[in-house]
């Protein structure tokens, strides 16, 4: 679980992100990176999800939210200070396996993170 200082919950954050933010997208997930000027307001990075009815019931969207938000917290810290990031998944994570996950994560991470930004 993330803790409540690394959650990405105001709806402008998330617009602000999917639209200004750098993006890299696979079959499972897609990655939304804003690493906002120093002046920002957040001290840490901060992760927010997306799982749309498309990637089936209730219970597959929890488990697949379960799981990125897992991945993610792990790779917090390798992210930028100010970092906020959204990822959105697709209908295919569902059926992808939790190293499939974390494979695409991991392979969209190396894109989105600026280089030369310290973590």
């Amino acid at each position: 679980m993330l803790p409540s200082a690394q959650r990405l919950t105001s709806p402008e954050h998330f617009r602000a992100v999917v639209r200004r933010g750098r993006r890299s997208g696979g079959p499972t997930v897609v990655l939304h990176l804003l690493v906002p000027d120093s002046g920002a307001v957040v001290a840490t990075p901060r992760a927010g999800f997306v799982v749309s009815k498309a990637v089936g019931t209730a219970v597959t969207r929890n488990r697949v939210k379960r799981r990125l938000r897992h991945l993610v917290a792990e790779r917090l810290d390798g992210l930028p200070a100010h970092a906020l990031l959204v990822v959105r998944a697709l209908p295919a994570a569902a059926a992808a396996s939790y190293d499939d996950l974390a494979r695409e994560l991991d392979r969209c991470l190396a894109r989105v993170v600026p280089d030369g930004v310290p973590a």
